[in-house]
């Protein structure tokens, strides 16, 4: 039997507090870490502050124990897994969650479009598509946490271009044929429709190509 979890493990802290039972519970099913959790960054979900694991080394649950938890309990789970260290288990555990629009789940969706698994990236193109429509729960909820969190929006733009210029330049040599160009323009749309105004644009220029930029 695994001890209780500890109320101060920083996993606890990815989610508002009056989750914390529900993390718990969590943490319980999951293996102990082969290494703590590293480059936590902070966000605010629904006006509270949230600090969120940059990577998480905990080997995955047996399906029976994932099994045994609550449905908004998995969605936890798959949350934190999708800060694994291993690309393949980030996008398994992501692809359960990405078409929600619970506000809890989309700072790791957003953290998730600045990283460099391409295979990750369309994965979440395929699900935010209606972000582009006002008025749709992932362009509210999305929107709004791009508002409440800008200088996070700001950092993730730079970390796609960043991603694009050291990993796919050749493959994607225009921008915007790179997946998470149009990540960002569904992100920016839903940010501009809730901020009423145009949301800052910090990729290069439609006409960038793999020659340099203008």
């Amino acid at each position: 039997m695994q001890p209780p979890p500890d109320r101060s493990d920083p996993l606890i802290a990815a989610f508002p507090a009056e989750l914390a039972g529900d993390a718990e519970a969590v943490l319980a099913v999951m293996p102990a870490a082969r290494l703590q959790p590293v480059r936590p960054f902070s966000v605010v979900v629904e006006g509270r502050q949230v600090s969120i694991p940059g990577r998480l080394y905990n080997d995955e649950p047996p399906a029976a124990e994932v099994a045994s938890l609550s449905s908004r309990q998995r969605r936890l789970l798959h949350c934190l897994y999708s800060r694994h260290s291993d690309g393949r288990v980030r996008q398994r555990h992501l692809a359960e969650v990405v078409g929600s629009a619970e506000p809890r789940v989309i700072p790791f969706v957003v953290q998730s479009v600045g990283e460099y698994v391409l295979e990750i990236l369309v994965v979440i193109c395929d699900e935010l598509r209606d972000l582009i429509t006002p008025g749709t729960p992932g362009n509210l909820t999305y929107g709004q946490f791009i508002v409440d969190n800008p200088a996070f929006f700001a950092r993730t733009q730079r970390r796609v271009v960043s991603s694009w210029n050291c990993y796919y330049r050749f493959p994607c040599p225009s921008f915007r044929d790179y997946p998470g160009s149009t990540l960002l323009d569904l992100l920016r749309s839903a940010a501009s429709d809730r901020a009423g105004r145009p949301w800052p644009n910090l990729a290069p220029a439609a006409d960038a190509r793999a020659g340099g930029y203008r």
